[in-house]
């Protein structure tokens, strides 16, 4: 994993993609039942960059010009490309993402391919790592404004991850987590 701060400082970066992207409720299913999302998303990329996850195919939209700058921005740091994001609004302390790891068919076939940038705008939440294993290995991070996480390697193998709810006050966080997809057969 590859931690910057204040790659793409605030102000505005929250506020100008807020007002860019069709942020929704999605809806999926967890053991048999179709659940609303505890935030806001919205899928982005190039053509053919469809992705699945909990049950659900998402075909992208196209990338806006602020999520077009912010990628660019990443490859200039990290020398990774990428061909679609997934946004997440989480709106108050009440919206969270559960424990999972990112790693379906589409991200790659080995582990190495499976390249994740997590750039984070707005209030600082708590990311959560622990050791499919091991619970006792587990890292906690506070992701905030212009912050970038870019889990790569056998981070996904190995480790799940997540943003608890929280019952302390706090604004909107908006995360955008860029990947590679890759045409699976």
């Amino acid at each position: 994993m590859d931690l910057w701060t204040g790659l793409l400082p605030e102000p505005d970066w929250l506020l100008r993609l807020e007002a860019e992207l069709p942020l929704m409720v999605e809806r999926y299913f967890i053991h048999g039942r179709e659940v609303p999302s505890p935030r806001l998303v919205s899928w982005h990329g190039d053509p053919g960059s469809g992705y699945a996850y909990s049950g659900v195919h998402h075909e992208p939209v196209a990338w806006t010009p602020g999520l077009s700058e912010v990628r660019a921005r990443i490859h200039d740091a990290t020398g990774l490309t990428f061909n679609s994001v997934l946004a997440n609004l989480y709106r108050d302390g009440a919206d969270s993402m559960g424990w999972h790891a990112d790693k379906e068919p589409e991200l790659g076939p080995t582990p190495d391919d499976r390249w994740i940038a997590s750039m984070s705008f707005g209030a600082e939440r708590r990311f959560l790592l622990r050791h499919r294993r091991d619970a006792a290995d587990q890292l906690e991070l506070r992701l905030g404004g212009g912050t970038l996480l870019v889990m790569r390697g056998t981070t996904q193998t190995h480790y799940r991850h997540a943003v608890p709810k929280t019952r302390k006050a706090v604004g909107p966080r908006l995360n955008l987590t860029f990947r590679r997809v890759v045409e699976t057969k």
